[in-house]
C-alpha cells in the first residue's frame, strides 16, 4: 500500500511543499509548528484553538471523525465522485464520506492533501474541474477485484448480504483497506458458516489477521464435530496438523470412544498419504493400505511416521480395551510393539486388581470417555458400555423442548437387552461395589456461543440398586441443538 513511510525520522522544522508553504501530513499529529497548524486545521474544517487544547483531534481516526461528521450533510448536490481510487487496474470513484470509513483511504486522501493538492473545501467548489485520485498497491492475493468491488460497496452500505463464498476475499479487501466495520461483519459471518469446507481456510485466515475470535472458535467447533461429522467428510484431509493436535489435547473434545477417535485420526493420516482419493474409503481398505508396509518396523517408527507422533501420543490408547480392536492395532501394525504391550499389561493388571485403574491419576488428562449426540429427534438416548467387568448405561433424555438431564448408571450384565454383543470377549465382574471418579459434561451451541455445563469431578460408589447403581444427573436448560454429552470416568484404588 503506498502511504506515509512511519519509519522516517520525525523532524521539527518547517515542511515546505512544492512552491507553497501547504502544510504536510506529519509522521505525529503535532509538532509545534505553529505556522502549519493554521493551514492544517483549514484542511481538516477544524477549530484551531481546540486542536491546541487536545493536539490528539489530529490522529487518524479523530480525523476520520472529524471528516465524517462535517461532511455528513454535505454531498455533493450534483452526486459526482469527489476521489478516484485507482486500485487492481480499475479506477473507483468514492464520495468523501464514505471514504472516512476506511483508515487506508483515509492516510492516502490526506497524504495527497499533503502533497500539495485541493484541500476539501477546494475540492467541493472546483469538483467539475478536478477530481483528486489517489493509489493503492494490493499484495494480498486473496484479495480478488469482486471482493474488493464488494468491500467498497459496504462503505455505502451497511447490511449488504455477504455469502460464505466470498467472504474470505471481503475480509482480506477490508484488512487492506482498514475498514473496521465490515471486518467485524466478515468475522461473524464466518464464525456462523463454519464447516467440513469451510474449517481450514476460515482458521488460516484467523491465524493470517491475528483474529483470535475466530481461530477459538475455529477450534471451538473442530472440538465437537471432529469425530461425529469430519470423520465421515474427504475435508478431513485439510484439517492443519497443528489445529488437529490443539483438538486433541482439549479436555473439551468430543468422541463417541476413544476407538472412534483412533479411527478418525488413522484416516486422517491415510488422507495425507492418498492424496488423489476423493471419497472417504471403508474403514477395511484403510487397514489394508497400512498393513502393506514392510513389517520391519511399524509406521509411526518411519520416518513419514515420526512427523505425526505428537498426534497419536494425544490418544488414550488405555481406553480402548476391546480384545478385537487392540487385535486390530497390532495386525496394520502402526503403533510400536512397546506402545501395545504397555497397555496389555496395564488390562490385565486392573482385570486381577478387581478394575482398579492404578495407571490412571488425573481424570481430565487420563480419564475413558464415551460420548452421546443428542439430535432434534431424540427423546432418549443411551449407549451400554463395558470396561473390565463392569457394565453401565449412559443415558440421555428430554424432558420437554429445552430440558434434558444426562446420567449413567450401573446395571447387571444379566439385565442387557443384547448381552452376547456386549458380554462376548469381556470378563464379568462379581464385585458387589465398584469406586468411580467421573464428570459428566454437555455443551452446546446457541446463537454463536457455546454453553457448557458439567458435574463437576465427583466420586462415587455404584452398586446394582438404586440409588446407588445411579451417578448424579447432569440437568440442563438450553434451546441448543445437537447437545454434545461426555462421560469421562476412571476407577480409583478402592
Amino acid at each position: 500500500i503506498k502511504m506515509l513511510n512511519p519509519q522516517h525520522k520525525a523532524r521539527l522544522e518547517r515542511r515546505i511543499v512544492g512552491s507553497t508553504n501547504r502544510w504536510r501530513l506529519p509522521q505525529e499529529p503535532f509538532f509545534g509548528d505553529l505556522l502549519a497548524l493554521p493551514q492544517m486545521c483549514q484542511a481538516l474544517g477544524i477549530d484551531i484553538e481546540e486542536t491546541l487544547k487536545n493536539p490528539e483531534r489530529l490522529r487518524i481516526p479523530k480525523i476520520q471523525k472529524i471528516f465524517t461528521e462535517n461532511l455528513k450533510d454535505k454531498a455533493s448536490q450534483n452526486g459526482e465522485a469527489d476521489v478516484t481510487l485507482e486500485c487492481l487496474g480499475f479506477k473507483w470513484e468514492l464520495h468523501q464520506p464514505q471514504l472516512f470509513q476506511s483508515e487506508t483511504l483515509t492516510k492516502l486522501y490526506l497524504a495527497a492533501l499533503g502533497r500539495g493538492a485541493l484541500l476539501p473545501g477546494k475540492v467541493q467548489e472546483r469538483n467539475r474541474v478536478k477530481r483528486m485520485i489517489i493509489s493503492l498497491k494490493i499484495n494480498d492475493p486473496a484479495v480478488t477485484r469482486a471482493a474488493f468491488a464488494t468491500a467498497l460497496k459496504n462503505l455505502y452500505l451497511k447490511d449488504e448480504e455477504m455469502n460464505v463464498e466470498e467472504v474470505l476475499g471481503v475480509l482480506a479487501s477490508a484488512h487492506v483497506l482498514q475498514f473496521s466495520r465490515l471486518f467485524k461483519r466478515c468475522v461473524v459471518t464466518m464464525m456462523n458458516g463454519l464447516g467440513p469446507s469451510t474449517i481450514k481456510n476460515f482458521y488460516l485466515a484467523g491465524h493470517r489477521y491475528k483474529e483470535e475470535q475466530l481461530t477459538t472458535a475455529c477450534e471451538r467447533w473442530l472440538e465437537m464435530n471432529l469425530v461425529p461429522l469430519m470423520a465421515t467428510q474427504i475435508h478431513l484431509r485439510h484439517i492443519p496438523q497443528e489445529l488437529l493436535q490443539k483438538v486433541l489435547r482439549s479436555p473439551r473434545l468430543f468422541t463417541f470412544s476413544e476407538f472412534h477417535l483412533l479411527k478418525t485420526l488413522l484416516m486422517w493420516a491415510y488422507l495425507q498419504l492418498n492424496s488423489k482419493i476423493q471419497a472417504i474409503p471403508i474403514h477395511e481398505t484403510m487397514l489394508t493400505f497400512f498393513n502393506s508396509f514392510p513389517k520391519k518396523c511399524c509406521f509411526l517408527d518411519r520416518d513419514i511416521g515420526q512427523s505425526w507422533l505428537p498426534l497419536f501420543l494425544c490418544l488414550r490408547l488405555h481406553s480402548i480395551t476391546s480384545g478385537k480392536d487392540l487385535e486390530e492395532l497390532r495386525h496394520i501394525n502402526f503403533f510400536p510393539e512397546s506402545w501395545l504391550i504397555r497397555v496389555t499389561a496395564n488390562h490385565y493388571h486392573a482385570l486381577e486388581s478387581g478394575g482398579d485403574m492404578a495407571h490412571l491419576k488425573d481424570l481430565t488428562t487420563q480419564a475413558v470417555r464415551f460420548g452421546l449426540l443428542f439430535d432434534q429427534e431424540n427423546t432418549t438416548h443411551s449407549k451400554m458400555i463395558s470396561i473390565y467387568g463392569f457394565f453401565f448405561e449412559i443415558k440421555g433424555i428430554k424432558h420437554d423442548t429445552t430440558s434434558y438431564s444426562f446420567y449413567m448408571q450401573r446395571i447387571r450384565h444379566t439385565d442387557l437387552d443384547s448381552p452376547s454383543t456386549i458380554c462376548e470377549h469381556s470378563a464379568v465382574s462379581l464385585k458387589s461395589e465398584r469406586l468411580v471418579k467421573y464428570e459428566i459434561r454437555a455443551q452446546t451451541l446457541v446463537e454463536g456461543r457455546w454453553q457448557e455445563f458439567s458435574t463437576n469431578q465427583i466420586t462415587q460408589k455404584f452398586g446394582f440398586v438404586q440409588p446407588c447403581c445411579k451417578s448424579h444427573a447432569l440437568k440442563i436448560q438450553t434451546v441448543g441443538i445437537p447437545i454434545y454429552a461426555s462421560f469421562a470416568f476412571i476407577f480409583p484404588l478402592s
